[in-house]
């Protein structure tokens, strides 16, 4: 079944990425043919191969360092969701299983997540349902964190944007009222199906399947809860603003390091970021293909070439996305068994 899902999501993503590339690819010999260059000379695939050539690899390194801090105030902030819970996990332990699981996203999206709480609970002895709740937590940040950087780039650079988004919008809201009974119909059977849940909740009780059920929502609830019990809330909110400046300040280093970005100002990194941060949201390995779409979407808005934004964005994916996420993944894999063969977690007999 996993290798199903794997195949799926990789076919996804392959298949969008393949999309751009054929895409680009053609209007990239259309301006060949324009130049008199010959076809034997004009392929795209070459053309990203030598741009990764002429890239400036220290800004790159700058890249990789960005990400592993943002990572480690995403450490520290879990840390303290589950410090709410009494636990003190070690911060080394925090860091690696976050990098296990973006490892683990690779291969099969969404997958990582539950990696990354099962290692956790593995190694620091926590119930996996409350690991896994706090979780869901650190994710419903991310959410309000995206959208709060989305609003920002739209308050910022509201007319591109809507140039560039505003006939998706309106696909998109075409096609939800022409589904609206079809919604409404999904939404009531829900609704119906929790009442009853809810009617005959002493019945169900006595159901095995049910009550492991109710015990995995109560352990998520109370991992999520977790928020409201901080002690330093704004230490929580100073790394949540951390990870996501880093995250942003990723996307301009790379900027930096290629040259026919490298003149675009901080204001334009931030769409292209927002921009590539929701095509990673689809269900794809990293992001494959939705992420290549959105990035050279919002670049050629702001007058860089179809060509070099599709260059741009492989850099920025392969260098940062599979770079930083196989390198940290695999020296995850490798020392957690290492740092912790004999490790008794705070709390723990013996």
């Amino acid at each position: 079944m996993n290798l199903l899902k794997f195949l799926l999501f990789l076919s996804i993503g392959a298949g969008i990425l393949y999309y751009v590339y054929v895409k680009q690819d053609a209007a990239y010999r259309e301006d060949c043919l324009l130049k008199e260059i010959p076809v034997e000379d004009c392929s795209l695939i070459q053309k990203v191969i030598s741009d990764f050539g002429i890239v400036n690899y220290w800004w790159i390194l700058l890249v990789i360092i960005a990400f592993a801090i943002s990572n480690i105030s995403r450490a520290i902030r879990w840390n303290m969701l589950l410090g709410a819970l009494g636990y003190r996990p070690r911060l080394i332990n925090g860091f690696f299983t976050i990098m296990l699981g973006y490892f683990a996203n690779l291969g099969l999206p969404r997958a990582g997540e539950v990696i990354r709480a099962g290692t956790m609970a593995r190694y620091e002895r926590i119930p996996a349902e409350k690991a896994l709740g706090t979780v869901v937590a650190d994710r419903v940040v991310d959410v309000i964190s995206i959208l709060v950087m989305s609003a920002l780039a739209l308050l910022i650079e509201f007319d591109k944007l809507m140039e560039l988004m505003g006939p998706y919008f309106q696909n998109f809201w075409i096609k939800l009222t022409s589904n609206s009974f079809v919604l409404a119909t999904v939404l009531a059977g829900g609704a119906l199906l929790l009442g009853l849940m809810i009617r005959y909740r002493k019945r169900l009780s006595h159901n095995p399947l049910f009550d492991k059920i109710a015990k995995l929502a109560a352990g998520l609830w109370q991992g999520i809860q977790t928020v409201r019990q901080l002690d330093r809330p704004w230490i929580f909110l100073l790394h949540s603003v951390n990870i996501w400046v880093m995250f942003f300040l990723m996307s301009y280093l790379c900027f930096l390091a290629f040259g026919p970005t490298a003149h675009l100002p901080m204001t334009v990194a931030l769409v292209v970021f927002t921009l590539g941060t929701w095509g990673m949201v689809v269900p794809s390995p990293g992001g494959m293909g939705t992420f290549h779409l959105l990035a050279q979407i919002g670049l050629t808005a702001y007058g860089v070439s179809g060509d070099n934004a599709f260059s741009w964005a492989n850099i920025s994916f392969f260098s940062v996305q599979l770079g930083s996420n196989i390198l940290l993944g695999l020296l995850a894999l490798v020392l957690l068994p290492i740092i912790n063969k004999n490790y008794v977690p705070y709390g723990s007999p013996g």
